[in-house]
């Protein structure tokens, strides 16, 4: 009976292996067979035919066409800063910070339109265009109260496609809208809706009030700021700048900066670097010691010689020999729009221009009175 036990100093038989791997060999075709059999006896094992569809439908190929021909003008932006963060008395700690946004072609010379909030601590901008080529652009100018910005690259003209402008008084709550950007970062990203409303206020980052918003409730995303949003043609209407959403992503209510708005400080910051801005000739006491006097309006501190105000008549806050403050002229009113504090006046003379002529209401000694004022160019 022992004679079939190996013996534990012998080598072990070359002919294990052999007849394992033949036992092997022999499972592995079972299972190869078995699988076909298993293919073959089964319906659903192989895929199904596919359906004929017709063609698309007409709102799908315009939808489609628009995407291909205005991705072509529409840009991503990485903003690169280092932030510093003290971590001792003497010690401070370089954190660098990247930021991603979205921006649109403005012109053949290689200006780029994206939002102020988009760069506004950027230290190096890149700008990557749609042909995936990667270009650095400097500052050219801002205009925070509009948060828009303009950036400069050396882009050869061929590479360029600008973005056609539309208008945006003409919208109509329920037209169609699209919105291209790189939310997320993933560039080249397409999403619609509809005009939702128009008119709107909002507030800039900075806390300023933007005026005539437009309201859509195409998808906008962190990283949609600054790209265009555009109507069935293609065209400009609006920059995309800001979302209402507790949690910071799309939900619904998004916010665009109307293209006539874009086409009138646009082309200022590219010839000037700045906005040239219409000026009344005052200096204004400061809002919290007008509120705190129970008082509405932009109250005159000063009137600055050689301006409109002055040719006015304007009369400014005096201190009395005893202490006394006397209040000088209170505006209450430029042409037929009611103001009640420094950010209706400025969006109030935002309406004009430099050389205009504007009818100012405002209270003397609690009598109400008018005069003409001709605005003149701000300082810088």
């Amino acid at each position: 009976m022992d004679s079939y036990a190996p013996d534990a100093t012998q080598t072990p038989s070359r002919r294990l292996p052999l007849l394992g791997g033949v036992l092997l060999g022999l499972v592995a075709g079972w299972l190869l067979v078995g699988q076909i059999r298993g293919v073959s006896s089964f319906e659903g094992g192989v895929p199904r035919a596919v359906t004929a569809r017709g063609d698309l439908a007409a709102d799908e190929k315009s939808t489609i066409e628009l995407f291909e021909t205005s991705s072509r003008s529409v840009v991503y932006i990485t903003s690169k800063a280092v932030r510093r963060e003290p971590i001792g008395m003497f010690r401070v700690l370089e954190v660098p910070e990247e930021g991603t946004g979205s921006g649109f072609i403005w012109d053949n010379d290689g200006h780029i339109v994206t939002n102020f909030h988009v760069i506004q601590r950027a230290q190096e901008v890149l700008v990557r265009l749609p042909d995936r080529s990667s270009w650095k652009a400097r500052l050219v100018g801002v205009e925070p109260s509009k948060d828009i910005a303009v950036l400069k690259t050396d882009a050869p003209p061929g590479e360029l496609r600008p973005v056609p402008i539309g208008r945006s008084d003409d919208l109509q709550v329920g037209q169609k809208v699209y919105a291209i950007g790189n939310p997320f970062g993933f560039d080249q990203t397409l999403t619609t809706g509809v005009v939702s409303a128009l008119g709107r206020t909002i507030r800039n980052p900075a806390g300023q009030t933007i005026d005539g918003v437009i309201q859509t409730d195409a998808a906008i995303n962190p990283g949609n700021s600054g790209g265009p949003l555009l109507d069935s043609a293609g065209r400009l209407i609006g920059m995309n700048t800001m979302i209402y959403s507790p949690s910071g992503t799309s939900a619904g209510i998004g916010f665009a900066v109307p293209v006539d708005t874009i086409n009138e400080v646009v082309p200022q910051l590219i010839a000037h670097g700045r906005v040239i801005r219409p000026y009344l000739g005052i200096i204004m006491v400061p809002e919290n010691y007008v509120r705190s006097w129970g008082m509405k309006g932009v109250l005159i501190g000063d009137v600055v010689e050689g301006t409109g105000a002055e040719e006015a008549g304007f009369r400014g806050t005096r201190v009395a020999r005893d202490g006394t403050i006397i209040p000088g002229d209170l505006i209450i009113a430029i042409d037929d729009r009611k103001i009640e504090d420094y950010d209706d006046l400025r969006l109030a003379l935002d309406k004009y221009k430099p050389g205009d002529t504007v009818t100012v209401r405002y209270l003397r000694d609690e009598e109400e009175q008018t005069a003409d004022v001709r605005l003149q160019a701000a300082n810088p």
